[in-house]
């Protein structure tokens, strides 16, 4: 990825995309550059009532409490075949002016315990009306398992979710 950053953005990211880890804990930050303005971008990201739209993973969503906005929790479907069938998530932070939204996993069957993600958006800097987007989370490591093949699985698919946030927005355009 190719991408400028200034001090502000380097100040955001080291912000929001640094936090501390206990021993029993690993993360990561992922980037994946949207060639759509950042308006657009963020327009589907912020949807917290609708991840299916570009989360090719989930089959489905819920709103379980609340209205979609910050403290709202959702349980979400996965599809067929991952290690897990639902996940429920509160929405801890969603920042319209910053491109924040930050939630975590709070239920569901699944190996992701104390799951924390934080996702900002980013205009790239270059003049070309590109976006950022950078996403990190922190997880513990599940009894049995590495860090290493956590952040293994972790990244996989965040990694796919971006890249399906990148397509689907691009192709609106």
């Amino acid at each position: 990825m190719h991408c400028r950053h200034n001090p502000t953005t380097d100040s955001i990211i080291q912000l929001y995309h640094s936090p501390p880890l206990s021993p029993n804990q690993c993360g990561s930050s992922l980037f994946q550059v949207v060639r759509a303005p950042l308006a657009l971008v963020w327009s589907m990201v912020r949807r917290f009532d609708n991840p299916q739209a570009y989360k090719r993973f989930l089959k489905s969503c819920t709103i379980r409490q609340g209205d979609g906005g910050v403290g709202s929790v959702r349980e979400v479907v996965v599809v067929t075949g991952m290690p897990a069938n639902t996940s429920v998530e509160r929405l801890e932070r969603l920042d319209d002016e910053a491109h924040v939204m930050v939630f975590t996993i709070i239920g569901g069957d699944h190996k992701l315990a104390n799951y924390r993600s934080t996702t900002t958006l980013h205009e790239n800097g270059d003049g070309g009306g590109d976006t950022v987007v950078v996403e990190s989370y922190v997880v513990d490591v599940p009894y049995g398992s590495s860090k290493e093949d956590t952040v293994l699985f972790a990244n996989t698919i965040v990694t796919c979710n971006l890249r399906w946030l990148a397509r689907t927005v691009e192709e609106l355009l």
